[in-house]
């Protein structure tokens, strides 16, 4: 099947809410009632059951009776969502396929505000969002949104929406305690504590404040997957499992490519990496976190208000991307200056971001192993011993041993007060060929303008013609600091490097037939100075046959520009330099380098003629060389998804059944990825024996877009029944499907997703009085997981969670809640943290 803009297929969505106001009490009849008003499908307010695309809710009650212990951990429950744990004070939200721990293809705002840390370019979890006492509720959109939201929204939007001052008045803290690493083969069971705050007051019909934080106290999942990554590395001489040389172990860092060599041993080659130091040998688990905001209203009339907010965070934890960091004391900052009106809405904000001491977990490891010995020493000192032990009549697999054991005399040894000296240093030293410091300063400028022109000027003409049309435009700037390392301004070193995008947007609705049909049709135009001009347009269009019915079906045309690591990294990691995919960044290196796949290969035959075969290194070199691919990728180009979709939303029974069902199509080209590929060295010696050997070779990994076109579809279904006496039982089956790729280059992304997914919950708001509970399973399928960290099959897992709360009096809530309550250990990507139970009290004291 061949996806063009011009070809229409109609998707399905679905949507499961519960609606609770905080000052009134809940009416049990109407908890799921689909006609409240959203305002994320189209920038503008509707009814939900009439939404054009598949639109998935969290409010008040919802977060209220989860059995997560916040609102952005329930985000996991909701159909068509796949969350993603690198830490337990960092999650990941993606939709849709091609998930990876820095989604960069999924915006996450806070009242339409984009709250990515600049150079990323993704959020970091909700580091910046608001905390449960803040929130009002979540909206989030499955699949691409480009053409309202630009930028990197071909995965899909979260808003999260805060409360109003004016309306949500007085003093709340809660405090949550509980425990996790229960029975983990790495810990006791350790302590977690969070306090949030929040305070609003209306001083008058005028003016308003609001301030909110949030402190956590804990000790993060421990990461400690040693599976071997390079089991086959010495097949040729049945050095296998333990006693591989050339083992890469997946959270054992230091031992990986850039760490290993073929030695010539013995007549024989074999490959041969340094020792490596395991994740809980390089980094703190203790997890430290704070967020604080406060906001100032102005209302000039009852509908025009201006706002300012200042947001500010301090994380200290695990964070992952390529590879995994610890972040320490890294500040991010926002300010927000906000206009809106019935009509008109003005925004513009300023993120800064200051990375402070945080390190790469991999270069740390890798250069307290240099530190020590140096590479040519190190392998130098094992190739001696290798010899002396076998001269003197040991076993293979003995000398081996020893010649490691001899090789790495003197080590550093972790938990030392030594190694705790030499991490302190290196975190400090920004080189990864020599340090792990992670020192980058960002700052992130954006405006936008949006104008609903029947709101007001067009009113009249709206009605007479049953119309809506709306315009608006953006303009966004990155602004990096060099610091030699991670960025580098190739043009001007001693400015700091810019990187704009700008765009505009006109849509219009028109309802025909009366009211029964509603088509919305949007078309929107981003610019960034480095490409040329993209159209993202979208159709939409909702057929309500009665109020109860609701038929959608949309297709959309997205892309996404390089974020500013993308584009413009300059990165010098274990011997191997990433470098940005502009043409400014990496000219030349694409056009004189070979693919690192084909130099493996190259390598691997040398070996095995070598070690069975008898050749010489210089004939098998010559036999093999044909092996040798020069690199065909190029400069980097915008992604691009084509999407289609439809679905069918209905409340049924007087409303105590609710369905929502989905189907979507997508279509992705030039998947941004990064190709491995090595420039041999101008020292005399031909191409093949340069790249024979790993140190005549200069190694880079670039950032391209992959040849291949994928294509994924998927389907959802959400159910939520009313029982009687309050009871509610609702659910969501998720399946996605990467249906094809046509070339299949293997540079694509992985689309890192289960093919099946579900969730169970049942729960009752008030099973005896105020006396509340819900238990929720969930589950997903084992998929394959494919990453530059590493790649490998995640098992399937089953999660339970349940919580029971009680309103000990009108302004005091008591809960306590479980999750993964069985304590079965899983992870959800290779390489992450392993994640048990996590058992929890909450204490919530609200004073008017």
């Amino acid at each position: 099947m061949k996806l063009n803009f011009t070809s229409l297929i109609f998707c399905f969505g679905s949507l499961t809410l519960f609606a609770q106001q905080q000052k009134t009490k809940i009416d049990s009849t109407n908890s799921q009632d689909l006609q409240e008003v959203i305002v994320s499908a189209n920038k503008q307010k509707e009814y939900l059951l009439q939404a054009p695309v598949s639109i998935e809710k969290l409010d008040l009650q919802t977060i209220k009776q989860s059995a997560q212990p916040s609102f952005f951990d329930a985000i996991q429950h909701l159909k068509g969502i796949q969350v993603l744990t690198p830490s337990l004070g960092f999650k990941v939200i993606n939709a849709r396929g091609f998930a990876n721990t820095t989604n960069v293809r999924f915006v996450q705002m806070v009242d339409g505000i984009d709250n990515q840390a600049p150079h990323i370019g993704a959020p970091i979890g909700n580091s910046m969002g608001p905390n449960d006492l803040d929130i009002f509720k979540v909206e989030i959109i499955p699949g691409s949104s480009s053409a309202i939201y630009g930028m990197n929204a071909i995965n899909g939007i979260a808003n999260f929406i805060t409360k109003d001052p004016f309306d949500y008045q007085g003093i709340t803290i809660n405090q949550k305690s509980g425990f996790n690493n229960y029975n983990s083969p790495n810990s006791e069971p350790t302590f977690f504590s969070e306090t949030n705050w929040r305070i609003a007051k209306a001083f008058n019909q005028k003016w308003a404040f609001k301030t909110s934080g949030t402190f956590v106290k804990a000790t993060d999942w421990y990461a400690d997957n040693q599976t071997d990554l390079n089991s086959n590395a010495n097949s040729t001489t049945n050095l296998l499992g333990e006693d591989n040389p050339g083992s890469d172990l997946v959270n054992t860092y230091g031992d990986e490519q850039g760490n290993r060599k073929t030695l010539t041993l013995a007549g024989k080659q074999y490959v041969v990496g340094r020792t490596g130091y395991t994740e809980m040998d390089v980094t703190d688990y203790g997890l430290k976190n704070f967020k604080a905001d406060i906001a100032l209203f102005y209302r000039l009339t009852r509908k025009c208000e201006i706002s300012y907010t200042y947001k500010m965070t301090n994380q200290n934890n695990i964070y992952q991307r390529t590879n995994r960091f610890r972040f320490d004391d890294y500040i991010i900052q926002q300010h927000v200056l906000n206009f809106k009106s019935n009509s008109i809405q003005i925004k513009t904000y300023l993120t800064t971001e200051n990375t402070g001491n945080s390190y790469n977990l991999r270069s740390m490891a890798e250069n307290i192993d240099r530190s020590f010995k140096t590479d040519a020493v190190w392998f130098a000192d094992f190739t001696k011993q290798f010899n002396t032990s076998t001269a003197n009549g040991e076993t293979l697999i003995e000398a081996m041993k020893d010649a490691r054991n001899v090789a790495d005399e003197g080590r550093w040894q972790p938990n030392t007060d030594a190694f705790k000296a030499k991490i302190s240093e290196l975190s400090q030293i920004n080189n990864w060929d020599i340090g792990a410091a992670l020192k980058v300063k960002a700052k992130l400028y954006h405006s936008e303008f949006q104008h609903d022109l029947t709101t007001t000027l067009l009113k009249s003409f709206g009605e007479k013609h049953k119309l809506k049309l709306m315009y608006g435009f953006d303009y966004r700037d990155y602004s990096i600091v060099p610091d030699g390392n991670y960025f580098v301004n190739p043009t001007d070193a001693s400015k700091n490097i810019n990187y704009w995008k700008t765009g505009g947007f006109v849509q219009t609705t028109k309802l025909f037939w009366d009211n029964k049909l509603k088509i919305i049709a949007v078309v929107r135009v981003d610019k960034n100075q480095y490409y040329e001009p993209k159209v993202n347009p979208r159709i939409a269009l909702v057929y309500s046959p009665t109020p109860q019915h609701n038929i959608r079906a949309s297709i959309q045309n997205g892309y996404r520009f390089p974020s500013v690591f993308e584009a413009f990294s300059t990165i010098n990691s274990g011997g191997r330099k990433r470098i940005g995919g502009l043409p400014i960044m990496s000219s030349g290196i694409f056009e004189n380098s070979y693919t690192q796949s084909s130099i493996s290969s190259f390598q691997s035959a040398v070996q095995n003629d070598v070690n069975k075969n008898g050749l010489t290194l210089s004939n098998a070199i010559l036999k093999n060389q044909t092996l040798l691919q020069k690199n065909t990728y190029t400069y980097l180009q915008p992604e691009e998804v084509t999407s289609f979709e439809m679905g069918y939303r209905t409340e049924l029974l007087h409303k105590k059944l609710a369905l929502d069902i989905d189907f979507y199509y997508n279509q992705y080209k030039n998947l941004m990825a990064q190709i491995d590929a090595n420039v041999p060295k101008d020292n005399g010696l031909d191409v093949a024996t340069n790249l024979q050997n790993s140190s005549n070779q200069d190694r880079y990994r670039l950032w391209t877009n992959s040849k291949t076109i994928s294509y994924n579809y998927g389907s959802s279904l959400g159910m939520s029944y009313e029982l009687p006496r309050q009871y509610k039982i609702s659910g969501n089956v998720t399946y996605s499907k990467l249906d094809r790729k046509d070339q299949n280059d293997g540079l694509e992304d992985g689309f890192n997703t289960p093919e099946w997914s579900y969730t169970i919950s049942i729960g009752n708001p008030k099973v005896y009085k105020s006396l509340g509970f819900n238990v929720t399973l969930r589950h997903q399928n084992s998929f394959l997981w494919q990453s530059a960290l590493a790649t490998g099959t995640v098992p399937s897992y089953t999660t339970l969670d349940a919580q029971v709360n009680v309103d000990v009096a009108s302004n005091l809530n008591f809960k306590i809640g479980a999750t993964n309550l069985t304590n079965k250990y899983y992870y959800s990507y290779i390489g992450g943290s392993s994640i048990g139970s996590f058992y929890f009290g909450s204490l919530t004291l609200h004073s008017n």
